[in-house]
């Protein structure tokens, strides 16, 4: 297993894994992913910060981070973080875990960049994903207040979302 950045060569893979990922969704709770804009992957593949955990030769799971996430962390986003966004998980390979992988990975990555946090949010309500975050080492930090931003994906317009996160000592 590796993780490594994604490339334009994977976007269709990316995309495919997205709306394998909504169509789970949609079976698991009441709020689902509303697709994303192509091109805001590609600008996460051009500036390095999309990434995808291979096994031989598989795509097994996919992630974005970013630097900045103000619309949701508010005065906390001047901190120095990684914010973990979008984790999907290929159908075939659910079960697996890689959130842990990615939390030892975002650790390293933190160490080696001098970022003092990776963070994270899902719904407010999602009950089952704060349990695994948190069961993944991620503090739960609370709710945030209703989001309104037209710079993040529709799913977070007008929600509440659990926020966490990881302090790097």
């Amino acid at each position: 297993m590796e993780i490594i950045n994604s490339t334009i060569a994977d976007t269709e893979a990316i995309f495919k894994l997205y709306d394998a990922a909504i169509a789970f969704q949609k079976t698991k709770f009441n709020k689902h992913w509303q697709g994303f804009d192509a091109g805001l992957v590609e600008k996460e593949i051009k500036e390095n910060r999309q990434w995808k955990i291979m096994v031989d030769d598989s795509i097994v799971c996919i992630f974005a981070i970013t630097f900045n996430d103000v619309a949701i962390w508010g005065e906390k986003d001047n901190q120095p973080s990684i914010y973990i966004h979008r984790i999907v998980t290929h159908p075939l390979f659910r079960g697996n875990n890689y959130v842990k992988d990615i939390v030892a990975w975002a650790k390293k990555y933190c160490k080696e960049n001098n970022k003092q946090f990776i963070r994270m949010d899902t719904w407010g309500d999602n009950q089952k994903l704060i349990e695994h975050y948190t069961n993944n080492g991620f503090t739960f930090l609370g709710l945030s207040g209703e989001i309104k931003s037209d710079a993040l994906p529709k799913h977070y317009d007008s929600v509440t979302l659990s926020l966490f996160e990881i302090k790097i000592d």
